[in-house]
């Protein structure tokens, strides 16, 4: 799947909070400070993990693709790790020596989502890296914010179960950056649309969201696309516009078309998986 490089996709950009953002890191073990204090740096600003965001906009993807078809992004709760592993160890063995043909039936043993994102035996062709706060934007302002545990049988508060935790308040930016390599038009159109959740405020990160916290918006600043096409001429070009730092975003013009040609190719294939599950086998 990386043994040639295809494609590459990168996107940056600025994830801003809507509303309050609370990612926590459990119970504080401080005297002093917050119960349940906020992710941090190594210079004690905020940070968001990438596995985060990646695992939120995973999750909503699975949501739909199940919603029109459950095989293409399997409940992980449907078979264990065990038996998972024992039928990629059986496909292993059955097609030890052959790697085209292994690697082809290890994809066809994976859902959709997994085949974008990653699973345990096949690696995921998104990477989105840690997301820092825009340092120039940040003063050191976290929020404390009160909470307690409700008793459902007297609906007032429990006794002993006051807490607080510490959030970055709203209009907090942080640093976004994704990479894609080597994805199919259909993969990079199933991105696009989380994209587009996140881009909508569709996407809600972190603790406390039934409370309201962790809306965030994702505003795109540059998409740089890379296709060899399978020219060799293209690759050295490109290349050589990355050593030289000449290579250039895409217009928003071309990012549109793009996105819209990914899309269209998702939508294409669904279309295909839904008719033969409606044909299904003949008696």
């Amino acid at each position: 799947m990386f043994d040639v490089f295809k494609n590459r996709l990168e996107i940056t950009g600025t994830l801003t909070t809507v509303t309050a953002l609370h990612i926590g890191v459990g119970r504080s073990t401080e005297p002093i400070g917050s119960d349940l204090p906020f992710l941090k740096d190594a210079l004690g600003r905020p940070l968001i993990p990438g596995s985060s965001l990646k695992g939120a906009m995973r999750s909503r993807l699975e949501s739909f693709l199940r919603g029109i078809n459950p095989e293409l992004a399997r409940d992980p709760g449907e078979l264990t790790s065990s038996e998972q592993f024992q039928i990629i160890n059986q496909i292993k063995n059955d097609y030890k020596g052959d790697d085209a043909a292994l690697t082809q039936k290890l994809i066809e043993a994976t859902d959709w989502v997994s085949q974008v994102f990653g699973s345990p035996w096949l690696a995921g062709k998104v990477q989105i890296r840690d997301l820092p706060v825009v340092p120039e934007a940040w003063f050191g302002q976290y929020q404390e914010r009160d909470g307690v545990a409700i008793d459902r049988d007297t609906e007032t508060a429990a006794d002993g179960k006051l807490y607080d935790l510490q959030v970055v308040p709203a209009r907090t930016p942080f640093r976004f950056h994704a990479v894609v390599e080597n994805a199919e038009e259909w993969e990079l159109g199933l991105l696009a649309i989380g994209l587009h959740q996140l881009e909508t405020e569709q996407i809600p990160l972190g603790g406390g969201r039934s409370r309201g916290l962790g809306v965030v918006r994702l505003q795109i600043s540059a998409i740089y696309w890379f296709d060899s096409e399978g020219d060799p001429r293209r690759l050295l070009a490109y290349l050589q516009e990355l050593v030289a730092g000449s290579r250039q975003p895409l217009s928003p013009e071309q990012a549109a078309a793009l996105r819209q040609d990914w899309v269209e190719a998702l939508v294409a294939k669904l279309t295909t998986a839904s008719q033969r599950q409606s044909v299904g086998p003949r008696r």
